[in-house]
């Protein structure tokens, strides 16, 4: 029986240091001419919700459809640019390379990612890291899929079913994420999640929403591997 593993990015897979935050301000300044005067949290949230809430804290959320596809054409164009300094700057979370690796290799898996980052920078900040190698990442959802996290568990589904030829029950699948939007996601797609405290969420805070499954890190790769054959 077949699992399909749908892994989040930023904080599960991949530590950026900032680098992300920053080229949200860059791509403000070149669409707009103007700097955000803060940043909105962006943990879990796709990447056209936080150019909504950055557009709300600079009063122009009334025309955020205006503005929304010339920031995240920015967006796009600023991550590719900065892909050296996220190279030299973030890194990869402990133990997710070599689970990656594991799961790449074992025939019941299929990987991919869902993320809010919108498409061609989930690749970029995957590809830093040599992590894209291992995700079909032609069957993932993205932020450009649909700016609502929660309605993205049922494109990978279908991305799934019409480009391999898989499908999957909800029972058979995991969502893998740091956040508590993560969890919404799964629920909302009926799928299970493996939550992990390598992000910006406190332990206790996750353990609290009663997630399917628990852990500090991704470093116990034989226990990690039981769990997702579950």
């Amino acid at each position: 029986m077949g699992r399909l593993i749908l892994w989040d990015i930023d904080g599960t897979l991949v530590h950026g240091d900032g680098v992300g935050a920053e080229v949200f301000d860059r791509a403000f300044d070149r669409a707009l001419g103007i700097l955000p005067p803060s940043r909105p949290p962006m943990s879990g949230k796709t990447d056209p919700q936080i150019v909504r809430e950055y557009l709300a804290l600079l009063d122009l959320a009334a025309t955020g459809d205006t503005h929304l596809p010339a920031v995240l054409a920015h967006l796009e164009t600023e991550l590719a640019a900065a892909s050296g300094a996220l190279r030299a700057r973030g890194r990869a979370q402990p133990g997710v390379e070599a689970l990656l690796d594991r799961l790449a290799s074992d025939d019941r898996f299929h990987q991919t990612a869902l993320t809010g980052n919108i498409a061609p920078n989930a690749r970029v900040k995957l590809a830093a890291f040599g992590l894209d190698r291992f995700l079909d990442l032609a069957i993932g959802a993205y932020g450009s899929d649909d700016p609502d996290r929660s309605n993205l568990v049922p494109v990978a589904l279908a991305r799934a079913a019409d480009q391999r030829g898989l499908r999957f029950g909800t029972g058979e699948v995991w969502v893998i994420g740091d956040a508590p939007n993560d969890l919404a996601c799964a629920r909302a797609g009926g799928v299970r999640c493996l939550l992990v405290g390598t992000g910006g969420t406190a332990l206790d805070v996750l353990a609290a929403l009663e997630p399917d499954a628990l852990r500090e890190d991704l470093t116990d790769l034989d226990e990690i591997l039981e769990l997702l054959a579950s």
